[in-house]
């Protein structure tokens, strides 16, 4: 097993499966066996072995590499002085070469990080809202301590039976003796928002809980702050990450620029950007392709064992291209929002690559590729001899879709059957160049609630010669839409024509 150079560490960060070793000085070697993360060129995140203990490895290159080191190893320390449960650090120092700091922490046995925990079909509405109770319990601990998890994601939390441990020292930091109430506010809202927004119920019973555990008054104008904070940072996380980190080179995505072409790559998708430049020819053969527009051409084919949709954004001809010529491309939108649904956690197709043909800040042709669906669209699917039950529990699954939606403030733009798939009995919404996230800053937006209804609208009128299915359909959204907020959603319904 061959040991990391500095030089083949960088270009590990960014991309490729290794197993190897880290000499370490006079200590045993650590062996890689997997890379659980990548910041390009900053740092690696890896599981393997030391001697004989199981150990997560921080790997910091870079001409910061130290003080990463320093500050993370201080944020560990800090819990631990804190009697807050934290795996141990095992080894802390330079690489035998010294062109790397290194910091070895215990692997818990039997653990599951708390995102995993989160998403678990697993777990049902009782077990999820214990799960949120504990780690709540867990920023408690911090906060009655003076600290603060400023990086504050589900999974820098592993859970071991009923033991929570908290990970990632780096983002550990002391609250302020002067917006300390604040900091603790913004603190558990940032918790909030890594929950799905149909569990913003809970919200008024973990904040009571948190005032509880922490020996402070329970405050009816501090709980709406917190429902508040969630949404806008919620909001802003999502945006973050859809609209500008996935745009550059980061875990997820390789992006590679040059003055007549951009692409971003999925990770996972592991192909070149070279086996990118002959798209065209999968689109020649119209027969052939899946859609052949004016404004769009859709085509299927095979790049390196994934089946794979490319869709191309015509250019009609010189006026349609200076008008497309400096506003985001309709592929870089549908990169966007699919990025976007992702991390909202509702089921879409996966990304692979973006590509624009461009002269240096002007766009041209545009193409957006994920990966191909074999599964029918939802009205293929309730046009099934299936039983009567399990259209029901889709049609339910349809209506939670679209409340999350109408909950994060997402309109689609185009809720026609064929842009709803039904894989594994669950919805997969696709088609998303038109799709909008829109402002919170008010809590009754109109000009989303008219979007919405337009997209309430859109998705019944498939079913317009079919009572049983329209009718089953409204009863489903009729149900989901008041579960929580009897009165609330009515109005929205009864514009939508559906009660």
């Amino acid at each position: 097993m061959s040991a990391f150079q500095i030089n083949n560490l960088d270009q590990l960060s960014r991309g490729g499966e290794s197993r190897s070793s880290v000499e370490l000085p006079d200590v045993p070697s650590f062996l890689c066996e997997k890379i659980v993360r990548r910041v390009p060129g900053r740092r690696l995140v890896c599981q393997g072995t030391w001697g004989q203990h199981a150990v997560y490895a921080k790997i910091f290159i870079g001409e910061n590499s130290a003080k990463y080191l320093a500050r993370d190893k201080q944020g560990v320390n800090s819990l631990l002085q804190a009697g807050i449960v934290t795996p141990a650090i095992l080894f802390a120092g330079l690489s035998r070469d010294g062109k790397a700091h290194i910091m070895l922490l215990e692997a818990i046995d039997d653990a599951t990080n708390a995102e995993v925990c989160w998403r678990s079909l697993a777990l049902d509405s009782a077990q999820r809202l214990q799960l949120a109770t504990n780690l709540v319990t867990q920023v408690v601990e911090h906060h009655r301590a003076g600290l603060l998890q400023t990086d504050l994601y589900l999974k820098n939390f592993i859970v071991q039976k009923d033991k929570i441990y908290t990970l990632d020292g780096d983002g550990i930091r002391r609250l302020s003796r002067i917006f300390q109430k604040r900091q603790r506010l913004h603190n558990l809202a940032t918790l909030f928002s890594k929950m799905d927004v149909l569990d913003d119920v809970w919200i008024p019973e973990l904040y009571a809980h948190y005032c509880k555990q922490l020996g402070t008054a329970y405050s009816l104008t501090d709980e709406t702050d917190v429902w508040t904070l969630t949404q806008k940072i919620r909001r802003q996380v999502a945006c973050d990450y859809a609209d500008k980190k996935v745009f550059r080179s980061c875990t997820d995505v390789k992006v590679i620029r040059s003055f007549k072409r951009y692409v971003a790559i999925a990770s996972d998708f592991g192909v070149e950007d070279s086996a990118l430049q002959s798209l065209d020819l999968a689109l020649v053969d119209k027969s052939a392709n899946l859609k052949n527009g004016n404004t769009c051409t859709i085509a299927k084919m095979a790049i390196a064992n994934w089946l794979v949709v490319i869709k191309r954004y015509n250019i009609k001809n010189v006026w349609h291209g200076l008008n497309r010529a400096f506003r985001m491309s309709r592929a870089a939108r549908s990169w966007a929002n699919t990025y976007r649904l992702i991390i909202s956690d509702i089921a879409t197709h996966k990304p692979l690559a973006l590509i624009e043909e461009r002269l240096g800040c002007l766009r041209g042709r545009a193409y957006f590729l994920s990966e191909y669906m074999d599964a029918p669209d939802v009205s293929q699917y309730f046009s099934q001899s299936i039983s009567l039950s399990e259209k029901e529990a889709v049609a339910h699954k349809l209506a939670t879709l679209f409340y999350k939606l109408y909950l994060l403030k997402i309109t689609h733009g185009d809720c026609k059957a064929s842009n709803i798939k039904i894989v594994d009995g669950s919805p997969v919404l696709i088609d998303l160049d038109g799709m909008k996230a829109h402002s919170l800053c008010w809590l009754a937006n109109p000009w989303f609630e008219r979007q919405h209804v337009k997209d309430l609208k859109r998705l019944i009128r498939n079913w317009s010669g079919d009572v049983e299915i329209a009718s089953m359909l409204k009863l489903a959204f009729v149900q989901k839409y008041t579960e929580f907020y009897p009165y609330e959603q009515n109005d929205i319904l009864f514009r939508a024509g559906i009660s």
